[in-house]
């Protein structure tokens, strides 16, 4: 009997076990059930994003956020000369109430810098609102970057810190510096297949087949490096379209990095990350002599390397 008694008592543990965990689970005790949050995103000063975060689905904190904020420009917004940028910092930002300012293209060539001011007391730790003035010249890129620095007297790496913001320029104001600038004409040589074939009809992948289109560039100090850029584009109008002359230009991302002349060997550095390139000897040799040709329209120029060594090979 004493032994019928165990097993009951053993038998009420358990179902109370068993009772009481269904009733926890079932109101929801436990593991919390998963937050679905709104799927929309929200843009931070570098232009970067971030989501709504669980439980309450807030918007996750942007970078720096807590030490700087731009209220104007915007991340991605197209800017003019002068520019005007406003905002609020944490005090450990500046030093001397003030902070460095820089813009630079979309080739890093930096166009403008300036310093902000603090517009109220900034050794405080709270926000400190500020403003900065820039002007500059109109570059020829679409794309540049605004950088706000923090201030770093001690120029220790480890007391460093900035805010890149990722901005456009102004295409009415490209497109009018351009019209002001005083330019120069110069040969583009494209390709025109129907010039280069031999007696039976085929492609004879030779340079007979160039063709030169005259454009005109901006006057500069790198007027070589300017037309390859030029001829990179594959521009051709619809005229020349029909007389049938052609290119593959442009390519997708090759772009010409620098360019050094000596003794007259001009070398130029290109970036092709996805082989471009390559693909055959006819059609190598057909990207090389155009720019070959382009090149060797300047007096100064008797010979043309590439580097990467790899470019432009079968």
């Amino acid at each position: 009997m004493g032994k019928n008694k165990k097993v009951i008592l053993i038998a009420t543990v358990v179902l109370v076990i068993a009772i009481t965990t269904l009733w926890f689970f079932g109101r929801g005790g436990g593991e919390e059930k998963p937050v679905a949050c709104a799927m929309d995103a929200k843009i931070c000063a570098d232009g970067s994003s971030v989501g709504r975060m669980p439980p309450q689905c807030d918007f996750a904190p942007c970078p720096e956020e807590d030490l700087i904020q731009v209220e104007t420009p915007r991340a991605n917004e197209t800017i003019s000369s002068p520019l005007v940028i406003k905002g609020k910092a944490r005090g450990a930002w500046f030093f001397e109430a003030s902070f460095p300012v820089k813009l630079y293209d979309g080739q890093g060539k930096l166009l403008a810098a300036t310093t902000a001011q603090a517009k109220s007391d900034w050794t405080s730790e709270d926000f400190v609102p500020f403003e900065a003035k820039l002007e500059f010249l109109p570059p020829e890129t679409e794309k540049g970057t605004l950088v706000l620095e923090k201030d770093n007297p001690s120029g220790l790496a480890e007391n460093a810190d900035e805010l890149r913001m990722p901005v456009f320029f102004s295409q009415e104001d490209r497109e009018s510096q351009e019209e002001n600038q005083e330019k120069r004409a110069v040969r583009l040589y494209y390709y025109n297949p129907k010039l280069d074939q031999d007696e039976e009809g085929n492609i004879a992948c030779s340079r007979k087949g160039l063709v030169a289109v005259e454009r005109t560039i901006p006057l500069s100090k790198t007027p070589i490096q300017d037309a390859i850029r030029l001829l990179l584009k594959g521009e051709l109008t619809e005229e020349e379209k029909a007389q049938g002359i052609e290119t593959e230009y442009p390519l997708a991302r090759l772009s010409l990095e620098g360019a050094v002349l000596k003794d007259g060997v001009l070398t130029l550095e290109f970036f092709d990350p996805q082989n471009k390139t390559s693909g055959g000897s006819c059609r190598a040799g057909i990207l090389w002599f155009q720019i070959e040709e382009t090149a060797k329209q300047f007096p100064e120029v008797k010979e043309v390397r590439f580097l990467p060594e790899n470019l432009f090979q079968p």
